[in-house]
């Protein structure tokens, strides 16, 4: 979920996104779409396209649910992410990887053939997310739907708002709290990090400049993991290579609770993944949670069907026939 190399705590839109939060969840409702497409059921059609793209890329569980907490930290879950443009989000440096864009737009085309303007991007993406879940095997969760679309896209606003891979834990938690996130929310959500990964520039800095010190490593790393990451990441090579944010073998794919047993034992990727095994706010949650091997798999779809109610706009414009940009 946290991927990226600035170490801004980027808090310098809270109070704009604190009036994002809307008060009218009761609009939002379960089967939302229910008998408005037609013969076709929109959250199975949905699902049956994510478990296609499944099938020939396991990466798609981490790009959907990624997708989601990118597109719901900026203005609210109402699809800007989607939005192309040379100023849209897209354009930020901290979305430069966000994946799974194609997946979305595929479900809405198919859907539109149906049932054209119908189904919002917004509400999409919450359905891919939700599918892309279970299908990494986590536990199937209701998901309310009814959202319409954004007509704003601005790729500053995403800069500033996506918080950096070195936030402070305090700050991270600050953050998610004023989207009505608690701080377990915060670590569950982290625990996305078991489908996740990470590129040398994220986290080059753990290696060989740690706190701005010439050379030196951050001491918190496993020794042997810390070699690891090093051959991966070679000193003064410009490198764009990936590292697993959960290092369990056979498990970077599954969403299982694998990255908390790893993060104990000195094995985060990212600073605020370590981190929030360490730190005394979320050590006793990370714990919980690396030793209940059901519990991650139980807490993630709540946490995820809480961070899908983020700003939501329910009154507005359907995108038609693609998601990328603002219907005329």
């Amino acid at each position: 979920m946290v991927r990226a190399s600035s170490s801004t705590t980027t808090l310098a839109l809270g109070l704009l996104l604190m009036t994002l939060i809307s008060n009218c969840y009761g609009e939002l409702r379960l089967n939302y779409y229910s008998g408005k497409c037609g013969k076709v059921n929109v959250e199975e059609a949905a699902f049956y396209i994510v478990k296609q793209h499944y099938t020939e890329d396991k990466d798609t569980v981490a790009g959907l649910i990624r997708l989601q907490f990118h597109d719901c930290f900026v203005r609210g879950c109402d699809a800007s992410i989607l939005l192309r443009g040379r100023t849209a989000e897209l354009a930020s440096a901290k979305d430069s990887t966000v994946a799974g864009l194609d997946v979305v737009e595929e479900i809405k085309v198919t859907l539109d053939k149906y049932c054209p303007g119908v189904v919002s991007c917004a509400d999409i993406i919450v359905l891919a997310a939700r599918s892309a879940v279970y299908l990494g095997g986590a536990k199937w969760y209701e998901v309310e739907t009814g959202r319409k679309d954004g007509r704003i896209s601005n790729a500053v606003e995403a800069q500033n708002a996506l918080p950096g891979s070195n936030i402070p834990v305090s700050s991270a938690i600050k953050l998610f709290g004023q989207f009505g996130l608690n701080t377990e929310d915060f670590v569950v959500l982290l625990g996305c990090h078991t489908v996740g990964t990470a590129h040398c520039p994220s986290f080059e800095d753990r290696l060989y400049n740690y706190q701005g010190a010439n050379g030196r490593s951050d001491p918190t790393i496993n020794p042997t993991f810390l070699a690891q990451l090093k051959r991966t990441c070679p000193r003064g090579v410009a490198s764009n290579n990936q590292a697993f944010l959960d290092q369990t073998r056979g498990s970077q794919f599954v969403m299982d609770n694998g990255y908390f047993k790893r993060i104990l034992e000195g094995k985060g990727t990212l600073k605020i993944d370590q981190a929030i095994a360490y730190d005394p706010q979320t050590t006793k949650i990370v714990q919980s949670l690396a030793y209940n091997p059901t519990l991650f798999g139980a807490k993630i779809g709540p946490a995820m069907r809480k961070m899908a109610k983020i700003g939501v706009i329910l009154n507005g414009e359907v995108r038609l026939g693609t998601c990328t940009r603002v219907r005329k």
